[in-house]
């Protein structure tokens, strides 16, 4: 192990706890570790916005605010949050963060050492570039979900020219990083070639905190709370978005509706894609939708399915990676989703045998796979071995070690 002295690290990020959202989980763990490893930082990151789509209440009337930790600063700005439906507001938000981020983290009186960015938001990229290169600091670019692929898969974006601003953007700013940190070996390819070098692309996966989740009973207050009783609970918990097709969920209970009633659907989380949903749910009585659950329930919300759901429309694999599927595994709870065949999810479910896959989108698959999984003898198991996978996965400490060693590779 390469040994990192303690180095001043400047990090611009959409999320900090006590934000809900899961990059900020990431963030927040990534700093506490490296600042436990000695290094001072110093964050610019938004107001807690995610969970209601708007500033929380305490956190309002002022475009900015500042406060001191033991390890160094977090300045918290405006995200001027909108309605994600409409993407020329995004945008022009997006765009208002990014500035005011920008300003506040160009002005620090402590020169970094290191600038670190999470993605996304893309545009993040251009001031933690400005700010690199003014301060002669080394610039990584951390990649948590590669844009703008998602957002035109989806149909999110569909102006040619946007798109095409957007991918020139994506492809400057990472010529321009002194390192991109990637995901998986997945992302890692879809950026190498973009860039046409891998020179500069690491693999850093997400961590999994094997501490935070222990392999609970299945009896417990939230399965109450959905009335599930002795049922099969088949969950999806987290973002409902345009990139989850979680129509495959409700098409499936509406066909196993007096047929399976031993199997209840639930669907905890929100986003905006979730009225939609409960329209298409309405009637069903083996679909229940559940909120956000606060951070400290989210062991119990996952000791709670007895099969989790990951689902993503063709082709996003490749430009994200579902966070969740390691915090499932380390619940000791199976997998089953429905992706992209020979990605980071597939491989991972079917190389340690912790759950399974069909083809994305495919809703006969699903239904039939799905089925197939539920009744599988093995089922349990799968949960067992997935546990015992991620408890030799990369911990927290190992992560912020990771990163420390390249900053130190970055500045010698």
């Amino acid at each position: 192990m390469i040994h990192t002295p303690p180095m001043r690290v400047l990090v611009l990020c959409p999320h900090f706890e006590p934000d809900t959202a899961p990059t900020g989980t990431v963030m927040s763990e990534i700093v506490r570790q490296l600042a436990a490893q000695g290094h001072q930082l110093d964050l610019v990151t938004s107001l807690p916005w995610y969970q209601h789509h708007e500033v929380e209440p305490a956190w309002r009337m002022r475009l900015w605010r500042t406060e001191r930790t033991a390890w160094g600063s977090i300045t918290r700005v405006h995200p001027f949050p909108t309605d994600k439906t409409k993407i020329s507001a995004r945008a022009l938000a997006f765009a208002g963060f990014t500035g005011l981020a920008g300003m506040l983290a160009l002005f620090r009186r402590r020169r970094p050492d290191v600038v670190l960015v999470m993605s996304p938001p893309l545009t993040l990229g251009l001031p933690g570039w400005v700010v690199a290169r003014l301060r002669r600091a080394a610039f990584v670019f951390n990649v948590q979900d590669i844009f703008p692929d998602v957002a035109v898969e989806v149909g999110a974006i569909t102006n040619r020219r946007l798109i095409s601003i957007l991918r020139w953007l994506e492809r400057f700013v990472y010529r321009r990083a002194d390192a991109v940190t990637v995901l998986s070996s997945d992302l890692q390819e879809n950026v190498v070639e973009k860039i046409g070098s891998a020179s500069t692309v690491r693999v850093i996966p997400n961590f999994v905190d094997v501490e935070r989740f222990t392999v609970g009973d299945r009896a417990t207050a939230y399965r109450e709370e959905i009335g599930a009783g002795d049922r099969t609970v088949v969950m999806y918990a987290g973002n409902i978005g345009y990139s989850q097709p979680l129509d495959l969920a409700i098409e499936t209970a509406r066909r196993w509706h007096g047929v399976r009633d031993d199997v209840l659907f639930v669907i905890n989380g929100g986003g905006s894609e979730r009225p939609r949903l409960e329209a298409l749910a309405a009637g069903l009585p083996n679909v229940v939708f559940k909120e956000f659950q606060p951070a400290e329930r989210l062991a119990e919300v996952l000791a709670s399915g007895d099969v989790h759901l990951i689902a993503l429309k063709r082709g996003l694999a490749r430009s994200s990676v579902p966070s969740k599927l390691y915090s499932i595994m380390a619940a000791g709870r199976p997998v089953f989703a429905s992706i992209d065949p020979d990605t980071e999810v597939s491989r991972v479910l079917a190389e340690h045998r912790c759950g399974r896959s069909v083809e994305p989108e495919d809703l006969d698959a699903f239904a039939e796979g799905l089925a197939a999984f539920i009744d599988d003898p093995d089922r349990v198991a799968m949960g067992a071995r997935g546990r015992r996978f991620v408890e030799a996965w990369v911990s927290p400490a190992g992560v912020a070690t990771a990163y420390g060693e390249l900053f130190t590779e970055l500045i010698d």
